[in-house]
């Protein structure tokens, strides 16, 4: 499709424009450069047209008119007046057009404009409430876009006021529902939602940001991979200056290698690397409770293990070309030879945090 989007140029227009050109979907953008008089040539041009255009914080109110409400009106006229039947308009609208004040009202009188023109094509209107994610702007889009911004940079989050409700969409979220009433859309009128919606609170948020921020000096990764959590730890990574997209890690070393902890997890564990010098063997102990897995991402080695009862054995080779997992078994002591020629390097997942009080790994030689 050829979609007019307006409002091209901002948080969610720039988030829909890549969404539709992965999809294949042509980008007619209308922005602040643009006249209300090139609609109706643009509108000719375009299949679908999506309103994201408007005002949120004018320097007065007088500004709520002009772009939310009278621009509403020209694109109305714009699609009355073209002379292709059926064309679909998704608009954004917000939940605020139920409440009486300068904004809300704006967008309410932006909806009834484009439900004068649903006889004539399918027009489906989203009342969005506080949206956030990726290239929103601080001081502007958002609560969350301020935190996060402030967050990234060490700086103390401005939360004003902690108890007040926030409900809050996920910018990919808004996205997929806007290119779903595009690609099939419902003839006439409809109010469709797009979901899923947190509520939530302002101190909850920040709360939420800022153990996130703490977190990642710390190596903790929360439980990121779904819901609210997944979402605000994506949109914080987005605002990280460039000079802080990478963050070093402590290196722990002696004659055999070294040993250097990358992420930790309180549900997940963490994840590890350690190295190894030709011929040298590391481990020698067993745990009772903790398990581990390691895959060779660099050279050949040999675990090997010993039933702590039995006295049985078992050796397993493991090399990078032919990449396997293999767990450690509780109960059984293990080391690690270095069979290569070159330095070994192993990566290590636990399933539990290193307690250094309570570490649970008993030395023990797999060859006593």
């Amino acid at each position: 499709m050829q979609v007019l989007l307006t409002g091209a140029n901002g948080f969610f227009g720039r988030n829909l424009s890549l969404a539709l050109a992965e999809r294949g979907h042509a980008v007619l953008p209308f922005t602040r450069q643009n006249r209300a008089e090139e609609l109706p040539a643009l509108v000719m041009r375009a299949d679908a047209v999506v309103h994201l255009a408007g005002a949120n914080r004018p320097a007065d109110e007088s500004g709520f008119e002009a772009d939310n409400l009278r621009l509403a009106a020209q694109l109305a006229e714009a699609i009355r007046m073209a002379d292709r039947p059926r064309r679909t308009l998704v608009f954004a609208s917000s939940t605020q057009a139920t409440k009486d004040n300068p904004y809300g009202c704006s967008k309410a009188g932006a909806e009834e404009q484009f439900v004068s023109i649903a006889d004539i094509g399918n027009v489906a209107i989203f009342r969005f409430p506080n949206i956030f994610g990726k290239w929103a702007l601080p001081y502007y889009n958002s609560a969350v876009a301020t935190f996060c911004h402030c967050a990234a940079r060490g700086e103390a989050l401005p939360v004003n006021a902690p108890s007040a409700p926030l409900t809050l969409l996920y910018i990919d979220d808004a996205v997929q529902a806007v290119i779903a009433a595009l690609e099939r859309p419902k003839p006439g009128l409809s109010w469709p939602k797009a979901t899923p919606e947190y509520l939530t609170s302002v101190g909850e948020i920040a709360d939420r940001i800022t153990r996130i921020a703490s977190g990642r000096e710390a190596l903790m990764v929360g439980q990121t991979g779904d819901g609210l959590t997944r979402a605000l730890y994506a949109t914080y990574l987005s605002y990280l200056p460039q000079d802080r997209f990478s963050y070093p890690l402590v290196v722990r070393g002696d004659e055999r290698g070294r040993f250097v902890e990358m992420v930790k997890s309180e549900n997940g564990g963490q994840t590890s690397y350690f190295t190894q010098v030709p011929g040298v063997r590391r481990g020698g102990h067993y745990h009772h409770s903790k398990s581990e897995k390691f895959t060779v991402v660099r050279g050949h080695a040999m675990f090997r293990f010993r039933h702590l009862v039995t006295g049985e054995r078992v050796d397993i080779e493991a090399s990078a070309e032919a990449p396997i997992v293999v767990d450690t078994i509780p109960g059984w002591a293990h080391d690690v030879v270095n069979l290569s020629d070159e330095e070994l390097i192993v990566l290590v997942w636990a399933n539990e945090i290193f307690d250094r009080q309570n570490p649970d790994t008993i030395s023990a030689l797999v060859e006593p």
